[in-house]
């Protein structure tokens, strides 16, 4: 358990702790559509947000540091502005039960950058994609589903999350198919993943969350004007598959949602000498695109914990 004021790692936070409200909120989506859901969706939002002291300042620390940042996209740290982050959360967790429920219009869902990952397809590579927890990451695995050449392994940490990923699988089975359960990369998950890549396959990994170990490993970077640790995982692995990575962002929009692919590095190598050099430029071009589509909806980034925690912390960098 942390010290008081002390920043909890963001597994030991259950950020859908109201998997019951929103059981009940889409049952009210479905008999009656989404306008009453969101009326409905208040009442839990306000008693989340009224009950999550850690969640909800670390709303506000990051709406903080968006108003600081870009004054011009009109973002307050104000109750209204965390109210509306939440809310948010709130849609993307309805928008997942959808997808899954197959009340979801994926025909409305925006690619964009595609033809890599086609390109790709067409060669039979596989890769490794990072993705982020900026919109909805199910979204990846539907289309995925949607378009069978594309077949993909995400790796996730959900322990933290049970009870929505038992709802999603009584929804759709297959919604948990793909998922591989991963705490630490130990060498045999490193095989394992090693041999879909070989056979065309693409592993997703995030790459905005810190891992969950003790002393996890990472490289700081600048984002929203302040430097933040960033997982190395990502760049390590991609340099043991030595294969292709791209990015993947999306986001919810007026029409539907966007799916964003972005071609990031053919091949990353890692001499020993020049690591922990190649492992910051790796998180810095990362955070800088991780930002950029960040700014284009602020509100859509689900982080709730303090992200800058360990810039005022002891130094973990990706090298001991």
């Amino acid at each position: 358990m942390a010290a008081p004021g002390q920043s909890r790692h963001w597994a030991q936070i259950n950020e859908v702790s109201f998997v019951a409200g929103m059981r009940l909120l889409f049952a009210v989506y479905r008999l009656f559509g989404r306008l009453p859901f969101r009326l409905m969706l208040y009442p839990v939002l306000c008693w989340y947000i009224a009950a999550n002291g850690r969640a909800r300042r670390a709303s506000h620390a990051y709406l903080a540091q968006v108003e600081a940042y870009r004054p011009a996209l009109g973002v307050h740290a104000d109750i209204r502005g965390v109210f509306r982050h939440f809310a948010a959360f709130g849609e993307s967790l309805l928008d997942k039960m959808l997808l899954w429920g197959g009340l979801f219009r994926t025909d409305r869902v925006e690619l964009t950058g595609q033809e890599h990952i086609a390109a790709a397809i067409a060669q039979g590579r596989g890769g490794l994609i990072v993705c982020t927890h900026l919109g909805n990451l199910e979204l990846c695995r539907v289309m995925g589903r949607e378009h069978p050449a594309m077949k993909l392994t995400v790796l996730v940490h959900t322990r933290h999350a049970q009870a929505f990923n038992r709802m999603l699988a009584q929804l759709d089975a297959r919604s948990q198919l793909n998922l591989m359960q991963v705490t630490d990369m130990s060498p045999a998950t490193a095989m394992v993943l090693a041999d879909k890549v070989a056979q065309g396959e693409f592993v997703v990994i995030a790459g905005d969350r810190v891992p969950v170990s003790p002393n996890p490993r990472v490289a700081r970077a600048s984002f929203m004007g302040r430097v933040a640790p960033f997982p190395v995982g990502p760049y390590v692995l991609a340099s043991l598959l030595r294969c292709p990575v791209y990015l993947m962002f999306s986001r919810r929009t007026a029409s539907g949602a966007q799916v964003s692919f972005e071609f990031f590095r053919d091949l990353i190598e890692l001499p020993r000498n020049q690591r922990a050099q190649r492992l910051d430029e790796l998180a810095a071009g990362y955070a800088a695109r991780l930002e950029f589509h960040c700014l284009q909806a602020p509100f859509q980034w689900f982080n709730f914990y303090d992200f800058w925690a360990d810039s005022a912390m002891d130094e973990r960098h990706a090298t001991h």
